[in-house]
């Protein structure tokens, strides 16, 4: 019974351990950041600054405001301020998954959407 314990909590030790990725998430709060994707098999890059509630994106020379509300350290809903369509009117829910020195690897979605897709973003400053 006991050798069974000492096992168990070998395997649960090294499972924290492993497990979890490092995450300094308030690192990433504000700034000027870089985030490349494949859309229509052509890399885009939009470059975005996001500073206390409000984040604008630059992209294709065109700049978008929307407001941001912090669920907890690593996790918030980014909304858009002036939607053209039905589709830019929902909230994205984005969630950081791990950081280094000067990028995050974030998952996000709509709202209350199970697809969620994964990317990285660059710290520029």
């Amino acid at each position: 019974m006991l050798k069974n314990f000492v096992l168990l909590c070998l395997l649960g030790g090294f499972s924290a351990a492993c497990g979890t990725p490092p995450r300094d998430c308030t690192a990433f709060k504000e700034g000027r950041f870089r985030y490349t994707a494949l859309i229509d098999g052509v890399e885009q890059t939009t470059i975005f600054e996001r500073a206390n509630e409000i984040e604008i994106d630059y992209f294709e020379g065109k700049a978008d405001t929307s407001s941001v509300r912090w669920i907890n350290d690593c996790e918030f809903i980014v909304k858009n301020l002036n939607p053209k369509n039905l589709n830019e009117q929902k909230p994205i829910h984005m969630k950081i998954l791990s950081t280094t020195d000067s990028s995050y690897t974030f998952e996000y979605g709509l709202v209350g959407s199970a697809q969620k897709t994964r990317g990285t973003a660059v710290k520029m400053n």
